[in-house]
């Protein structure tokens, strides 16, 4: 029987006719998806899903969809998709994260091009009648230095369009290494660096824990007075009411967004100042980025209907129903061992070396990398999941290794994964017990056995009397309920490692006070 996919949303005919194509049985439906009681009636029929953002894929729907095996998102964003039960129905959701990228890095370019030269203010006082010609003076593109925050995919399409306008650029991306600056044109800094010397600042970055807010007040008094900000990415990434200050104070001469903090945004502080262009979120708005999506997304689900494929899943590897049971376990520790690794690294990443011994060097370690590079990746881009994370890495010029061996050492089986920087090393191993559950077994060359835990604290300190009292003394006179300690040392009076598996996120203050303990070298909050 041949697999049967529902278009619930408008996508291009062209999907409609790859998917009669490829001999799937396809029912377009475009405004189905905006009836929620049609649509649960009749999603029990299909195998597939096809979607834009109209269709809102809830818990309730997934559970009457009894055959339902693939959510194709034609887009970016899956806000409308509930991913957790998908995933515990067994169903891949995938999207199209590089369809749009022209189409959203013109956008800034528009956007840049406008605020430089005042012309949505002028137009209106154009269309108006007034003719003020000596009031909108500009500035020129032309040997201004444009910042690029997040030099991924759209941002590197960014910079080599504002190099073809002969402005200098230069990116703050922890992902980028040397040698991508290199090949794209870019000069490679700090994000000080970013903030200080840019006339032009433009983001492109995913809205994470560590992104989030990175144009505070703070980051706004560093640039130089009369900067400008474009802002195509997410409205997070910008403490809204700072900037607004700031544009009205005319530190920052202008800013041009189409991303906001709340959408849709329908009033808004920045709505009726002169020096803001504001877009209502069209970064993918064109019909070329609409057309790539709508088709890609097709390719995509017909070629797992069809032979399994798997691509852009946000929520599964590629792996067979095979080696499914045997390979889960490693996935969840090869993932974790890479969120520890990228949690404490704040460097650029240069090279990742993932060693497998025993047994585990005969498996699927093609997912087992994925799953490791995603974890290592994620603490800072957001949205990387397993299957793209071997192209992010390739993007940013990191340089992955995979090395399989016989059992060495007192474990039958292990992954090592080791983080390079242009100035450290950082390794960490672990295993999976006969319980299912993934450990650590060593971090940095030192043995420590420990389970992951939600909430970890992670500290390196010299070996001295008296530190672990008066760190148990420190989290219990804060409230912080420790679950488990665990330590490792190199040798007596030497480095140590203490990791403290805690119920609730380790409060700033309280990371701060670890940090100030005599023996202690570095203090990092942990999450999985």
């Amino acid at each position: 029987m041949k697999p049967r996919v529902l278009v619930s949303d408008k996508l291009s005919e062209a999907s409609v006719q790859i998917f009669r194509d490829r001999g799937i049985d396809v029912d377009y439906k475009p405004d189905l998806g905006k009836d929620k009681d049609a649509l649960l009636a009749a999603i029990a029929d299909y195998d597939g899903l096809a979607i834009r953002s109209a269709t809102k894929v809830s818990p309730k729907l997934i559970a009457a969809a009894a055959k339902l095996k693939v959510i194709g998102r034609a887009g970016i964003g899956v806000d409308n998709v509930d991913i957790p039960a998908a995933t515990a129905r067994g169903i891949i959701v995938m999207n199209t994260p590089f369809g749009n990228a022209i189409t959203t890095a013109e956008h800034a370019i528009s956007l840049m091009m406008a605020l430089a030269r005042q012309i949505p203010e002028a137009n209106a006082s154009t269309h108006a009648g007034k003719w003020e010609k000596n009031r909108f003076m500009g500035v020129e593109l032309f040997n201004k230095t444009l910042g690029v925050i997040g030099c991924g995919n759209i941002g590197a399409i960014v910079a080599d369009r504002a190099l073809g306008l002969r402005m200098k650029v230069i990116a703050f991306d922890p992902f980028l290494s040397a040698e991508r600056a290199i090949e794209i044109g870019v000069e490679k800094v700090e994000l000080d660096d970013v903030l200080r010397r840019s006339d032009f600042i433009t983001l492109h970055t995913p809205l994470t824990d560590k992104t989030r807010g990175i144009i505070d007040k703070a980051a706004i008094a560093k640039m130089k007075k009369g900067v400008r900000i474009i802002n195509c990415a997410r409205g997070g990434l910008v403490v809204e009411e700072a900037l607004n200050e700031a544009l009205k104070s005319g530190h920052v001469a202008g800013a041009a967004l189409d991303v906001f903090e709340t959408e849709p945004a329908t009033q808004h502080p920045f709505f009726g100042l002169e020096n803001v262009v504001a877009t209502p979120h069209l970064g993918a708005s064109t019909a070329e980025a609409q057309e790539n999506v709508a088709i890609q997304i097709a390719e995509q689900m017909a070629d797992y209907l069809i032979t399994g494929a798997v691509s852009n899943a946000l929520n599964m590897p590629s792996i067979s129903a095979d080696e499914a049971p045997r390979l889960r376990p490693f996935i969840a520790v090869a993932e974790k061992l890479g969120s520890f690794a990228g949690q404490l690294t704040d460097e650029p990443i240069t090279g990742i070396v993932i060693e497998y011994a025993g047994e585990v060097g005969d498996m699927n370690t093609r997912a087992l990398t994925s799953a490791a590079l995603a974890g290592v990746l994620k603490p800072m881009l957001g949205d990387v999941n397993m299957v793209s994370a071997p192209v992010v890495a390739k993007e940013r010029g990191i340089k992955v290794d995979e090395v399989r061996q016989t059992q060495r050492g007192a474990y039958e089986t292990y992954i090592r994964l080791t983080i390079k920087t242009a100035n450290m090393e950082r390794s960490v191993a672990g295993t999976v017990f006969s319980d299912g559950k993934p450990r650590i077994i060593q971090i940095k060359g030192i043995e420590l056995e420990s389970e992951f835990g939600p909430h970890m604290l992670y500290v390196t300190n010299m070996d001295k009397p008296g530190f672990i009292g008066a760190l148990g003394m420190l989290l219990g006179n804060a409230g912080v309920n420790i679950a488990t300690f665990h330590l490792g040392r190199q040798a007596q009076g030497q480095d140590a490692i203490c990791l403290v598996q805690i119920d609730e996120p380790v409060p700033d203050e309280v990371l701060a006070a670890v940090e100030r303990l005599a023996q202690v070298k570095q203090a990092k909050r942990l999450a999985f």
